[in-house]
């Protein structure tokens, strides 16, 4: 199945540890991305807001970039899900470390078409259901994540494969692009883009998400919780500030400190967090000192 479709169904939910104990209705800090947990802070809805113009307005080529664990994913999840399937037929590829002979066949695929045949097949074939879509009305948008990670190893090849995403932004009519490749990556992204001039100049819109800030982590954290029905002050302030200075505000790495925090508070039967079960959960299960910043993370 599409991996766009999956996107759409995101309401199962896994067996109690410590949902019961906490009052909340699911697992709040979970490291997957589901979009029912997307919390809109200013530097994602920054984010958010550009990408949706460069579909909107199809601009051809977006490009969002962000440090490890800082949402991107989940941002371009929750990307796909503003957009309204009468309006838009969406191709997600979440694994571009596939070969480069398969990689337009996966596109195909994600596209809900047949992926197999020579090159040419698929590019026709390609061609055919774009135009289709836009005598339905339809824009075509294919989101491809962790882009960075295109294949990594061997440079000439990873050459080969950004100028073919080049080439697909060559879909298009007198007045407007076909397709719209949305590009989300770590910042190395950009650098190998810039390596391609030819690729970089049809980069119409690009956008670079930085980690949270204090008072961002705190509402990061408290939306979280209240998405999973948290109706009262699980986290102590102090804990909070505590968990804000050891994860630098990474949102991946926030998720983890107060899911650990959850259970061990479950387990030992607290009624709060507070900012002491931080600082053991901090130190003996991330082996994380008290002074880590967002500047050494990796």
């Amino acid at each position: 199945m599409p991996l766009a479709h999956s996107v759409q169904d995101h309401g199962v939910t896994r067996d109690s540890v410590y949902e019961l104990h906490w009052g909340l209705r699911l697992r709040p800090f979970e490291n997957v991305p589901d979009p029912k947990f997307y919390v809109a802070s200013a530097k994602h809805e920054a984010a958010m807001e550009r990408m949706l113009y460069g579909i909107h307005a199809r601009k051809g080529i977006v490009m969002l970039t962000g440090e490890i664990g800082s949402g991107k994913t989940l941002l371009s999840r929750a990307v796909i899900l503003k957009l309204p399937r009468s309006r838009y037929e969406i191709g997600l590829v979440s694994n571009p470390t596939i070969l480069g002979s398969e990689f337009l066949g996966e596109i195909l695929f994600q596209l809900g078409l047949d992926p197999h045949g020579t090159r040419v097949e698929q590019l026709r074939r390609l061609n055919d259901q774009l135009l289709a879509n836009y005598h339905r009305d339809v824009d075509t948008v294919v989101v491809v994540d962790e882009a960075q990670a295109i294949e990594h190893d061997r440079f000439i090849e990873h050459d080969r494969l950004f100028e073919e995403l080049r080439l697909l932004s060559n879909f298009q009519l007198n007045d407007r692009f076909l397709i719209t490749l949305v590009l989300v990556g770590q910042p190395e992204l950009r650098e190998r883009i810039t390596r391609i001039p030819q690729l970089a100049q049809r980069v119409a819109i690009q956008h670079h998400i930085d980690y949270l800030d204090r008072a961002e982590t705190k509402a990061y954290i408290l939306a979280r919780l209240a998405a999973a029905g948290s109706n009262f002050g699980i986290f102590s302030p102090r804990a909070i500030s505590s968990i804000y200075h050891r994860t630098g505000g990474v949102c991946r790495l926030i998720n983890s400190l107060c899911d650990l925090c959850l259970y061990f508070g479950h387990v030992s039967g607290a009624r709060q967090i507070r900012r002491a079960l931080v600082e053991k959960v901090g130190n003996e299960l991330l082996h994380r000192p008290e002074n880590t910043g967002a500047r050494v993370i990796s």
